[in-house]
């Protein structure tokens, strides 16, 4: 178990066995690189831990408890420790960090783990009444029961329809994930899992926005000054967008040294955002790595798949390729993941709200009327088009609150429309009532957020950026055993960002609004006023040939239409339409063909060099990867 999350943690190993109780834990050594050494347990042994990630807040933890209790080591490690002891379950309200951790305590012969408020560290588990099997990735649950590779098929109808893939589920039927803020504990063979932390949007702060963007700013410095604790040197990636430029600046303001920072360019047309990233570098004086990446999917999707455990997306092979080159440098990086969910800085934010005004118009007209209109427009191909957005905001104001906003993203998937061509009838039947759409739903519809745009907000914190973007980030970069670090993940940060009024996030079609006057006052003026850019945008277009070739190897012998899942004659439809540019179905392909290398590589047990030769047998040779 421990063997296999090695590029996790390549710097140490140790296991620890006690009776029934076995920790293991693999060490990335980047706090007391001495005296950190895990498992830990306090002075008499009773109370023992394995823990990844990182107590950003342990220094002055440890000067609180340091009247009370003789620290052997400098660790965070140490401090948590101590923390139970102390205050028992109790000790997560004081953490500021990212975590996942267990600890044993003989004295009470319980179990209790943990996972970090918005989910930055994995957790999973497996439960079956005898055996608590746990661990950072799927595949160390796995090495403890070859028999818990069995497909959930609900998970692959809840990734098929909304690209996640949300707790407690995982794409193993006996294999649990645990959600963000919750707690696990293990006693008299009685398994409990509780919410110890949620996000609370009400009541709003009242300040004027002079006000609230002066304490904004100040939080967020200070939420970088805590990310950079650190005993080795700490970096950043930096793609010239405004998360990530920001925490480059604020991280210039907190240290007199010169920092590394990468960017990474996928050289398509005019998605360049190298410029942008060296105006930052420029400004603040940084040691600028650009990388630039001619990715190919035959070399690294078997890759991709083996550290991902699960299906994924295109972010996932960028995102590899430039941890995989920053490792050369450093092992620990700042980035500016979770800012697009704490200040609204997703288009469909504001196009949800365009659509509450559409919805205004009567049902008889849009239903009777306007769609046959709409229909006209000629079809866009590209997801984005307006086409493409003009009929997605037509369908989405005939839903209402959590199913709307729940449809808004599964448009662009596999959503109602497909069912009936794609999956076959055995397996809807075994999915049965299970909605797929219900965990954005129910964060949607929660009672601890009013306006639609907090709800929004919400949705995407609890359950698409845990399970999507920071779960990518967190297996690509520990993949080549690198700490990524989100200050706008901070939960404090969070917290007052929930507070903050909606319109002081999104006006009309103005995103990021308050964020933006942050910005402003560091970065320059071309970060500011640029559009936003997908690091992964143009890669089904930059990689037209070889997706075509993986579409047509993958999916015209389809394992999942073998085992009867899905209808072959449904995924050729869509390759016919996708091929000759009639209608964009990238996405639709990108996850058929992620769902057939995980089956084949998970479920079949191809290896992934096996997976490899399947993949480069069918695609045109692609150049080297970055440069």
């Amino acid at each position: 178990m421990t063997n296999v999350l090695a590029h996790r943690g390549p710097d140490d190993e140790n296991i620890y066995v006690n009776g029934n109780v076995g920790l293991g834990h693999r060490r990335l050594s980047i706090i007391d690189l001495a005296g950190g050494i895990q498992p830990m347990s306090n002075d008499d042994g009773s109370v023992v831990v394995t823990f990844n990630g990182e107590i950003y807040n342990y220094r002055e933890l440890k000067r609180e408890l340091e009247s009370q209790y003789s620290f052997r080591t400098n660790s965070d490690t140490e401090v948590l420790l101590r923390l139970y002891e102390k205050h028992g379950e109790n000790c997560l309200q004081l953490l500021r960090g990212m975590f996942a951790f267990a600890i044993y305590d003989f004295r009470q012969r319980k179990l209790f783990a943990a996972r970090d408020h918005l989910g930055q560290k994995p957790f999973y588990y497996h439960h079956d009444g005898e055996l608590l099997a746990f661990g950072s990735e799927i595949k160390s649950v796995l090495e403890a029961d070859a028999a818990l590779r069995e497909l959930d098929p609900q998970a692959l109808y809840e990734y098929l329809t909304v690209r996640i893939i949300a707790p407690p589920r995982s794409m193993f039927r006996r294999v649990r994930k645990l959600p963000p803020g919750h707690l696990l504990v293990l006693e008299n063979g009685k398994l409990e899992v509780r919410q110890y932390w949620r996000l609370q949007y009400e009541p709003k702060i009242d300040d004027n926005f002079e006000e609230v963007t002066t304490e904004l700013e100040k939080r967020l410095r200070s939420a970088v000054e805590y990310h950079l604790v650190s005993d080795v040197p700490v970096g950043a990636f930096l793609s010239g967008g405004l998360d990530s430029s920001m925490v480059v600046a604020f991280m210039s303001k907190q240290t007199s040294r010169t920092f590394k920072t990468f960017s990474g360019d996928v050289p398509y047309k005019d998605y360049s955002e190298l410029p942008f990233a060296k105006l930052v570098s420029q400004k603040f004086g940084t040691e600028h790595h650009p990388l630039t990446i001619h990715p190919s999917l035959v070399r690294t999707l078997p890759q991709l798949a083996w550290h991902l455990d699960e299906p994924s997306d295109p972010l996932s092979l960028c995102i590899y390729h430039l941890a995989k080159l920053a490792r050369k440098e450093l092992k620990v990086v700042l980035g500016g993941d979770g800012g697009d969910e704490l200040f609204g800085g997703y288009d469909r934010y504001y196009g949800n709200i365009l659509v509450n005004y559409y919805a205004l118009l009567p049902q008889a007209l849009r239903r009777h009327v306007l769609s046959k209109l709409i229909q006209l427009v000629p079809e866009g191909f590209w997801y984005r088009s307006f086409s493409h957005k003009l009929r997605w905001m037509h369908q989405l104001s005939f839903y209402k609150s959590g199913e709307r906003y729940a449809k808004s993203l599964s448009y662009f998937y596999f959503s109602d429309a497909f069912k009936k061509r794609l999956y076959t009838d055995r397996f809807l039947e075994t999915v049965g009532a299970f909605d797929p759409e219900a965990c954005l739903k129910e964060q949607f519809d929660c009672d601890n957020a009013q306006q639609v745009l907090d709800r929004m907000l919400h949705a995407d914190n609890m359950v698409r950026m845990p399970d999507h973007p920071v779960m990518i980030l967190d297996r690509m970069t520990m993949a080549h055993g690198i700490e990524a670090r989100s200050p706008f993940l901070d939960h404090k940060v969070a917290e007052f960002c929930a507070s903050i009024p909606p319109h002081y996030k999104v006006r009309r079609n103005k995103r990021r609004v308050i964020q933006l006057a942050v910005g402003q006052k560091y970065l320059p003026n071309e970060i500011t006023t640029k559009k936003k850019q997908g690091f992964s945008s143009p890669l089904t277009y930059l990689l037209k040939d070889e997706f075509s070739s993986l579409y047509k190897c993958l999916l015209t012998d389809s394992r999942l239409v073998q085992e009867g899942y899905l209808r072959q004659e449904g995924i050729s439809t869509l390759l016919d339409q996708h091929l000759s540019e009639k209608v964009d179905h990238g996405n639709r392909l990108w996850l058929l063909c992620n769902s057939e290398v995980w089956y084949r590589m998970f479920i079949d047990g191809l290896s992934r060099e096996e997976m490899g030769e399947v993949l480069g047998a069918s695609t045109p040779r692609q150049p080297a990867e970055a440069s």
